[in-house]
């Protein structure tokens, strides 16, 4: 254990102390603060500047009601080719042709532009006419508007769930397990990666082969990946840190709400006339997000964040330690993401929609795909067997690829120019010590 311990710290401050992790964890949460500065500035100059594009119409109709709201109409008078050829004299945006249709059969309009609309142009366009045309609808049928709106009944199902009835919102607890899942899919594969990288550039050193002469393969391979292990953990930490406070810090100097507050202030615009409701809502939702059980759920991330960064860590180090660049990695890269892959798209297949499913329930067991399928169903409740059950599946399963990666690590890592394939691989885990 001592031994495993001295590795740990070898790894740690070897990788810690180096300059590229240090200009790596201060620069990155630099970069995406100002990305973000720069959009926001970007977006606001665009919106300042912006004027309303100018369309051109001929309306056979007689249905037509310009709404200038996002565009400013200019009707012509005369034919069609005449009002083409004039539009085509000028720089305007475009356009509308509409000839005599009915609020039943309204085919034939047309949009003629210089060049290729984009999908909101058309969007709002379309339901510019939409709206107008059911109006004359109803207006046809005599149907008042607060008739209509009188008819519409919401209807919200308040769900409860467990022996101890607590309120909770479906809606809610998919979102923490897409989120939650999403996260663990990234930090393993980005992370898994550099333990990968670290063992190729290691493969260099002539200190490699002084520790592995000095130690047991197992106890390099678990020393190894947990010094890195780590590293990545707290550069991870730091990057939150910094980069959640410089984001609100940049947004707030630039003038700029927090998306959570533009969103309560579009509601409140949008719904002022059910302002109450709303609110109340709101609040029930609210109450059930802040009663969920953070603690349960926080800790369950991390055990699986760590874990399967552990497990598919030793798998990396196996790769890393057999070849001697990157690019000759990439042929034992891709069945190790496979089961990554599985649990990634399962997570929106099947995990969100059924978490209590025999597909659901067996993917958060296997170790190889538990660490991102079980944080998708932890928000609905999982029961205590099945949790217990599949952490010591992946404690196992990281012991056991540890053990695997240590006796091709004790080999491979000696090697260089050596041609590898999986035939390679399986003699020299083979080789006896």
């Amino acid at each position: 254990m001592n031994k495993i311990w001295l590795i740990v710290q070898r790894e740690f401050l070897n990788r810690v102390q180096k300059k590229s992790f240090l200009i790596a964890t201060i620069l990155i949460p630099l970069i995406f603060p100002a990305i973000i500065a720069l959009l926001v500035y970007i977006a606001k100059e665009q919106e300042k500047n912006r004027q309303k594009e100018v369309i051109h119409y001929i309306d056979e109709s007689k249905l037509f009601k310009p709404d200038s709201s996002k565009y400013i109409f200019k009707e012509f008078h005369g034919t069609l080719t005449e009002g083409k050829t004039a539009y085509k004299a000028t720089d305007d945006f475009g356009f509308l042709y509409i000839p005599a249709i009915t609020p039943e059969k309204p085919q034939g309009i047309t949009l003629y532009t210089k060049i290729s609309p984009s999908i909101d142009d058309i969007s709002s366009i379309e339901r510019m006419f939409e709206t107008q045309l059911r109006d004359l609808k109803m207006q046809a049928l005599k149907i008042d508007q607060k008739l209509l709106d009188d008819l519409k009944t919401e209807v919200t199902i308040n769900t409860v769930s467990g022996t101890e009835e607590k309120s909770s919102d479906s809606f809610i607890l998919a979102g923490i397990g897409m989120a939650a899942g999403i996260l663990m899919y990234m930090f393993i594969f980005i992370y898994g990666a550099q333990i990968m990288q670290g063992i190729i550039e290691e493969k260099t050193s002539k200190v490699v082969e002084v520790i592995v002469s000095s130690v047991k393969p197992f106890q390099l391979m678990m020393g190894k990946i947990i010094g890195l292990a780590s590293v990545g953990l707290l550069q991870f930490l730091i990057w939150i840190v910094l980069m959640t406070t410089l984001t609100f810090g940049v947004l707030g100097a630039l003038g700029v709400d927090p998306p959570q507050q533009q969103a309560m202030q579009q509601i409140s615009a949008e719904v002022a006339a059910q302002q109450a409701a709303a609110t109340s809502k709101l609040s029930q939702n609210l109450e059930q997000f802040m009663s969920l059980p953070w603690m349960y759920i926080g800790s369950c991330f991390i055990f699986y964040f760590l874990g399967g960064y552990l497990l598919y860590g030793a798998l990396f180090a196996a790769v890393g330690s057999a070849v001697d660049s990157p690019a000759e990695a990439q042929q034992f890269m891709f069945p190790i993401t496979i089961p990554m892959l599985i649990s990634y798209m399962s997570l929106f297949m099947f995990i969100l929609k059924d978490p209590q499913g025999p597909i659901s329930v067996w993917l958060s067991i296997i170790p190889f795909t538990s660490p991102i399928a079980m944080m998708g169903r932890i928000g609905f409740g999982v029961p205590p067997w099945q949790l217990i059950l599949s952490q010591l599946l992946l404690i196992g399963g990281f012991i056991f690829t540890t053990w695997i990666a240590g006796r091709i690590y004790r080999v491979g890592i000696l090697m260089h120019g050596t041609k590898v394939n999986y035939k390679v691989l399986a003699k020299w885990f083979m080789m006896k010590n």
